[in-house]
């Protein structure tokens, strides 16, 4: 067990190491979230939602939850075929690292990057727009068990998303998009409410709606609830539906997953 503990924070230490020294990675994952809070919070004033919720506020919780999107999914989407493609997969296959060091890597990777997104977003939100950051206790512990279960459903999704392309920049053309309209309909940008229904139905299919309205729990009054769609934030249903995409994204990876290029398996 010391050994596979070992194994596994020398590989975290690597990506960490990997992901900080990455440009691409920084700048779409911790600075892009951040260049949006401040832009749409400077640009989108007037009547502040019900029960005097500013829209920096609802925008902080949409963007949280968006960082773990930009890290887990997007993030492993796009570097995994990339490093698949470049032979790194295949080097390290055939190394004596034990396979699950590889992902303990990514995943650690990732909690790391949100850290430093969440540092960030919440100090700008805070010193420049006045968001206030939850203080109790019921907040804090649903932003914990919110943030461990979208960690492993987005994660898992993207490694599962990874076979689907052979390179990163193909990667990136499938992915991105996809991120940038579940953002859109998901209740990141505009208030879920205010939506289309058709929209609202498409995007309660998808763990980012759920997480978007699980962390709206956290940073908005409880009195806010009674706006969202069904009266309440219904942190059960946002549990369960990440939880049925973390068991589809497990599934797949196990199906799906290559460490060799296409054609060499």
């Amino acid at each position: 067990m010391t050994g596979l503990l070992a194994s596994w924070w020398g590989r975290i230490r690597i990506e960490v190491l990997l992901a900080l020294r990455d440009r691409r990675t920084m700048a779409f994952t911790v600075i892009l979230p951040l260049v949006l809070l401040v832009a749409l919070a400077s640009l989108i004033h007037g009547t502040p939602l019900p029960d005097g919720v500013s829209y920096a506020q609802y925008l902080t919780a949409g963007m949280i939850a968006s960082g773990l999107v930009y890290g887990g999914f997007q993030g492993l989407a796009i570097a995994i075929p990339e490093e698949r493609s470049d032979g790194t997969l295949k080097r390290l296959y055939g190394t004596p690292m034990r396979h699950s060091a590889y992902f303990a890597g990514k995943v650690g990777a990732v909690v790391v990057i949100y850290v430093i997104q969440m540092v960030l977003l919440l100090g700008t939100g805070a010193l420049a727009f006045h968001v206030k950051l939850p203080t109790s206790a019921t907040a804090i512990v649903t932003f914990i068990w919110l943030s461990a279960l979208a960690l492993l459903t987005f994660t898992t999704l993207g490694i599962a998303f990874s076979s689907l392309a052979k390179t990163g920049q193909s990667a990136a053309a499938l992915a991105s998009p996809i991120v940038l309209f579940l953002q859109f309909t998901s209740g990141v940008f505009f208030v879920f409410t205010q939506e289309p229904r058709w929209m609202q139905v498409f995007a309660s299919f998808f763990p980012l709606r759920w997480l978007c309205q699980g962390m709206r729990s956290v940073f908005l009054p409880a009195s806010y609830g009674a706006q969202e769609v069904g009266g309440s934030f219904h942190l059960g249903q946002c549990a369960l539906v990440l939880g049925i995409w973390a068991v589809i994204g497990l599934v797949l990876c196990k199906r799906t997953f290559r460490w060799l290029p296409l054609g060499e398996d």
